[in-house]
């Protein structure tokens, strides 16, 4: 029998969990569902070394403890924010702003909505009691300690459908924003739903006001893509480097379906980004790319689940890491392929690029097989920069950290030129140049 132990630090936070449930939006199923959820996680508490997913982040022994909830944003933590979605702010697209967890109305841009476009807060959905909409948002796997923790704390988010045949003229973007004046954690999930003959095109990124320092920021991403929908999904984490990301996503793809995602770590002390991608419909088709770049004391955990559960499905994965200093990237990829999944086609690529002999980079690509009739493989690279290479750049002219930059932006070229918007694309290559620069 396995007796688990309370720590100071679960009491504290079962606590925690006593004394803002009152601030939790939904009563009823859903206020039953968080109280299970927070008891899913404290039974398991922060996943340890030992668990073989979390084998390379030890939330233990790396993050420690959980910190309490952020406040609900007064009108200086708004101001704060506000300065950020100013500097970060990308044309043509839709605003959707969290600030410590809360739906900021006023930073959104909630005018003019396409024709069969909803978009609403989720505390609002959950107060107003949606029992559908309710059970999806909340209809999330208790065994990962990190995603019941966050199905229990949820504070806020944005429910988005998508009708059926509606095709957004504007990507999505929601923008998360930490700017509380104390350490503090925030919890929010957002549910998108696309219906059939969709498109769509979804952006998120995450920012640190001015003088905010050592939150930690949980979110969840729950996904439904409709028989012969489109969603494009561009990723980008530019914490404070002191902040935890702790965020997953669901999806689930129908008939025909296609989801091409994109997700690129600059920023944040410790991130995991947890992707759980199932094709339900067959006939679907993925595109998953991902891009770490890290140095000084980063830790980046990517962790992918790729679930091949009917017939006639593809699959691409695509994962590049750069890692300087003492910095640590974690790349987590198993693909499965149901009994029934026959003519799956499935491949996943790995690479990772060290400039320091500190530097770790751990790749782990995994095939679970129980078909006969599909075309699988997957490889993983770890090295240096050629030599040869700098050698040749610097022969005519140029500065080494120049040269070791253009070498890397065409490293990870491969990932980001993924993206099918260009003016996106530019957007995730300015990111990475802001990188490339501060290197410098």
């Amino acid at each position: 029998m396995n007796v688990v132990a309370k720590t100071e630090t679960g009491r504290a936070l079962g606590d925690a969990f006593a004394l803002v449930s009152d601030r939790l939006p939904g009563g009823g199923k859903i206020a039953d569902q968080r109280r299970q959820a927070f008891e899913a996680y404290e039974r398991a508490g922060l996943p340890h070394r030992r668990i073989e997913d979390w084998k390379y982040t030890d939330l233990r022994a790396l993050m420690r403890e959980v910190l309490p909830l952020a406040p609900a944003p007064d009108v200086a933590a708004l101001n704060r924010a506000a300065a950020v979605v100013k500097k970060q702010a990308i044309d043509g697209v839709r605003r959707l702003v969290l600030v410590d967890g809360a739906f900021a109305p006023d930073l959104s841009d909630l005018g003019n909505l396409d024709k069969g476009l909803s978009i609403r807060p989720l505390r609002e959905v959950l107060d107003a009691g949606d029992g559908t909409l309710s059970a999806q948002a909340f209809a999330s796997d208790n065994s990962n300690p990190m995603i019941a923790l966050n199905g229990a704390m949820a504070t806020d988010g944005v429910v988005i459908e998508i009708a059926d045949g509606t095709v957004l003229t504007k990507p999505l973007h929601i923008v998360h924003v930490a700017s509380s004046a104390a350490p503090a954690a925030m919890f929010t999930r957002s549910l998108l739903r696309l219906g059939r003959d969709t498109g769509a095109t979804l952006v998120e990124s995450y920012f640190a006001a001015e003088g905010t320092k050592a939150y930690q920021a949980h979110d969840g991403l729950i996904v439904a893509i409709g028989d012969n929908a489109r969603l494009d999904h561009i990723r980008l984490v530019e914490d404070g480097s002191d902040a935890f990301n702790i965020s997953s996503a669901t999806i689930t793809l129908g008939a025909h379906a296609h989801f091409n995602t994109f997700a690129m770590t600059t920023g944040a002390h410790l991130s995991r980004y947890q992707l759980t991608v199932t094709c339900a419909g067959e006939g679907s088709k993925v595109e998953t790319n991902g891009v770490n770049l890290i140095n000084g004391k980063q830790h980046a955990d990517t962790t992918l689940f790729m679930d091949h559960a009917v017939p006639h499905c593809d699959s691409r994965e695509i994962f590049r890491a750069v890692v300087d200093d003492r910095a640590h990237s974690v790349f987590q990829g198993r693909i499965i392929v149901r009994p029934d999944a026959q003519k799956t086609d499935a491949k996943m690529m790995t690479r990772a690029l060290l400039l320091s002999d500190e530097a770790e980079a751990d790749n782990k690509p995994e095939l679970e097989i129980f078909a006969d009739d599909v075309t699988c493989g997957h490889g993983a690279t770890t090295g240096a920069l050629d030599e040869s290479l700098l050698f040749y750049m610097r022969a005519r002219g140029l500065p080494e950290k120049e040269a070791q930059a253009l070498l890397i932006q065409a490293f990870v070229g491969e990932a980001i030129e993924t993206i099918v918007s260009d003016a996106l694309r530019e957007v995730a290559i300015a990111a990475a140049r802001r990188w490339l620069e501060a290197r410098a």
